[in-house]
């Protein structure tokens, strides 16, 4: 049996406690479903999807086995909407979605992790090699409009959680965070003339090749943030710090598939992206972010 159309019709089975979740979740994404039918009469369902099955009782387990046998689809809601939508809606996470999936090939096996790993010193090598010249040229721009340093270094957190100073052009009046860290919003007042171009074109975010070479960061992965931030944005976003298990990236699937923003609620869809990245990472994936962040930087819709 192949994977289920976008448009088709699906069953959905969950404890009574958690229908109105379910419900709201699925309203959201516009999915044609049915609740709990646990009725024979009605037929056994082509597709079959469930969460919290653990929860349910032996009867309606039982069910859900005789549709497997019957040749139903049978996967986790989690699972069937990560594949339908393009990312792991985190309204549904909890730890079985860890403990549970043969996915995450990006954490247990070794060779994808070494190749990944060589790909980003190599081309981030040549990357420097070929961008000295622009770099002189951007820290002559910096330097003439504004005093201050040309690079800015600043604490993130990366793999496994161990903070390291992330470098990039500095966009912003050396006095911008005087007052203490503050979240970076669109047009922001402290970015100058010079920064705002670097940003949109996402030009600020080049000196981190050295984080790459040194090991800090990746080409490809969720962006590092501060630990300031991630203290607070855990409270609400279920299993934030999961999205450490890889290396921070200097793009990534949240960047090129999410407008820019700088909430609680845009973090929340940027997690939504990146896990789904942690689950399904592949070379043919980065080649696809490389290439739509090109598109971004070439239209000037970046950060």
């Amino acid at each position: 049996m192949f994977p289920p159309k976008k448009d088709t019709l699906i069953h959905v089975y969950c404890p009574k406690e958690y229908e109105s979740k379910i419900i709201s979740v699925l309203e959201k994404h516009e999915v044609s479903y049915v609740l709990n039918e646990f009725s024979v009469s009605a037929g056994v369902p082509t597709i079959v999807c469930h969460y919290r099955s653990y929860d349910l009782s032996p009867e309606e387990l039982l069910f859900l086995v005789d549709a497997t046998e019957r040749g139903a689809w049978v996967e986790p809601l989690i699972s069937y909407l990560d594949t339908r939508l393009g990312f792991t809606e985190i309204d549904l996470v909890d730890s079985s979605f860890f403990l549970h999936q043969k996915a995450f090939s990006i954490l247990s096996n070794r060779r994808p992790k070494i190749l990944k790993r060589l790909g980003d010193i190599l081309f981030s090598v040549i990357g420097i090699v070929l961008l000295i010249p622009f770099f002189i040229l951007v820290a002559i721009m910096i330097k003439l409009e504004s005093r201050g340093p040309v690079f800015y270094t600043q604490s993130r957190v990366g793999l496994f959680n161990k903070e390291f100073h992330v470098i990039k052009f500095r966009s912003m009046a050396e006095d911008a965070e005087e007052d203490g860290a503050q979240w970076a919003t669109e047009n922001d007042a402290r970015v100058t003339k010079v920064g705002k171009i670097l940003r949109k074109m996402r030009i600020d975010e080049l000196p981190q090749l050295i984080n790459v070479i040194k090991g800090e960061m990746s080409l490809i992965g969720p962006r590092p943030e501060r630990e300031v931030f991630i203290t607070e944005l855990e409270k609400t976003i279920p299993f934030y710090r999961f999205r450490h298990a890889v290396r921070p990236g200097i793009t990534g699937l949240a960047q090129v598939k999410y407008p820019y923003g700088a909430s609680i609620e845009d973090a929340e869809w940027k997690h939504r992206f990146d896990l789904h990245y942690i689950k399904h990472q592949t070379t043919w994936m980065d080649f696809k972010i490389v290439v739509l962040t090109a598109a971004t930087v070439l239209c000037g819709k970046g950060q």
